[in-house]
């Protein structure tokens, strides 16, 4: 699906009754994330537009358009799928797309280089980059932008999404990851002993937004990704102030540059988070020095209200659920893990806890599973915590999920195995807060667990089993289930 810009993709909302736009004062301090919070909901809320925002009826950008991702229907869209497609075709769908590459296209120029603001004229303040949560450590201007690096040794261009806030005019302190690509890239021109170039990117297709969020493996450009999404090339412009490759029909872009020099650092933090809490308690961080901003006229601010709890789901809730589950299938089928069936991660905590469904055919099957999916790239702040179930089980139904814990669980057996002292995000409230330090240790320290509820291959068959390792459910035989079903209304019943 080719929407074109940001622009392309409104107008495809609003046809299909997928936008609402806001056109009463909205005060950027709150007020617009707490009406985000309530209208996202469970995930059946519209796409937000906000025309009026306090302060910025006259700045350079007055606009702010959040939640294009934050429906399964609006996913469905993007894929050019159905708007009632079932999560789980989703998810398989979203497989295949980030297993295929159409590269981009470099242009001369594009609607992103109308304008060109350098030197003493950068003002961050002119975009009106809300304080999203109450507790917020400031105006956080990277939500939902695309951060673009690009691998000082491959030339490989990444596109992350990853936090940052208005520091001074023109720096953007940002929470840095080691283990993230951009972390990778970090440490690489760090090495070299030079600054990192990076870009981002505000408004364009909703295929950006769900690629940078997507932890691709290593070595794949998500403007590759991209492509095979719409099915078409992504068209690249050259930044004004570096090498650095971005959209060229984006809202805005950001260009600067982020140094290792711990002079340069400034205060960042806390954020509300994906985990539902504030992370990242304030502290001395990695700053963006801006050096250039390109937008088009009249452009529109993109951004995202993150952190979900229960009863309240957001945008990266809806795509992690998705992204993740297809993610993590892909990891496992190039580790050559045999006999998954299905593979889920349910939205409230977007992809911490990840559900794999199994035809199991030998031992052990459940812990090569997981270690495939924890030794991978991907498991940076996901995949904490990972359930195995056999192929009966509905892994999108926590009531067969529990009674596969209740009743397949032998902790005596080996069935919970612990993996302390692992990579993990440094964001996750159950870590003890001096072991959070991005800064000292690169990344934060999880206990990751598998909870294996497969049928034990350990265990015998037994004759009393009908030749089987566990006795038979009581789940009615299919002939018994058909007749009865062929009697309902017989019966009196008109509900199956």
């Amino acid at each position: 699906m080719v929407f074109g810009d940001l622009r392309g993709w409104i107008d495809a909302l609003r046809a299909a009754g997928e936008l609402h736009e806001i056109d009463a004062e909205v005060h950027w301090d709150r007020e617009l994330g707490t009406i985000t919070r309530k209208v996202f909901g469970r995930g059946d809320g519209p796409a937000l537009l906000f025309n009026n925002i306090t302060d910025h009826q006259d700045t350079v950008c007055r606009r702010l358009f959040t939640g294009g991702l934050s429906s399964y229907r609006r996913l469905a869209m993007m894929l050019g799928l159905p708007k009632d497609t079932p999560v789980g075709e989703l998810v398989k769908k979203t497989r295949a797309v980030f297993a295929e590459r159409l590269p981009p296209k470099v242009v001369a120029t594009g609607p992103v280089k109308e304008n060109i603001i350098t030197g003493a004229d950068i003002d961050l303040h002119q975009f009106p980059a809300p304080r999203w949560h109450a507790r917020d450590g400031g105006r956080y201007i990277n939500t939902y932008a695309g951060c673009v690096t690009r691998d000082p040794e491959t030339g490989i261009h990444n596109v992350g999404i990853y936090r940052g806030l208005i520091g001074q005019k023109n720096t953007i302190p940002v929470l840095l990851f080691r283990p993230q690509h951009w972390g990778q890239h970090f440490t690489k021109y760090e090495r070299m002993g030079t600054n990192m170039p990076i870009a981002y990117v505000y408004g364009w297709e909703p295929s950006l937004g769900f690629c940078a969020g997507g932890a691709l493996p290593g070595g794949v450009c998500e403007y590759d990704v991209m492509g095979a999404i719409r099915g078409a090339p992504v068209e690249l412009v050259k930044c004004e102030t570096s090498d650095i490759l971005v959209p060229a029909s984006a809202e805005i872009v950001i260009e600067g540059f982020i140094s290792s020099d711990p002079a340069t650092f400034e205060p960042e933090g806390p954020f509300g988070e994906f985990t539902g809490y504030f992370g990242g308690e304030r502290a001395k961080r990695h700053s963006t020095r801006v050096t250039c901003i390109t937008h088009r006229n009249d452009p529109i601010m993109r951004g995202t209200l993150e952190g979900a709890y229960p009863g309240h789901i957001n945008e990266n809730a809806i795509m992690s659920s998705v992204q993740r589950a297809a993610i993590a299938w892909n990891v496992l089928d190039r580790a050559g893990v045999p006999g998954v069936t299905d593979v889920h991660c349910p939205p409230i905590h977007m992809g911490v806890v990840l559900m794999i469904q199994i035809e199991q055919s030998y031992r052990g099957q459940a812990k090569q599973a997981a270690m495939a999916i924890w030794g991978s790239g991907a498991a940076h702040n996901r995949y904490k915590h990972i359930w195995v179930v056999d192929r009966d089980i509905d892994i999108r139904d926590y009531s067969a999920i529990d009674w596969a814990y209740a009743f397949r669980v032998n902790a005596a057996e080996g069935d919970i195995l612990t993996v302390p002292g692992t990579f993990g995000v440094p964001i996750d409230p159950s870590t003890r807060l001096p072991d959070r330090d991005a800064l000292q240790f690169g990344t934060g320290k999880w206990c990751r667990v598998l909870i294996d509820a497969t049928v034990n291959f350990d265990y015998r068959r037994e004759e009393a089993f009908g030749g089987e390792r566990y006795p038979p459910s009581v789940k009615p035989p299919a002939e018994d289930l058909e007749r009865v079903e062929r009697r309902w209304h017989e019966l009196g019943f008109e509900d199956r």
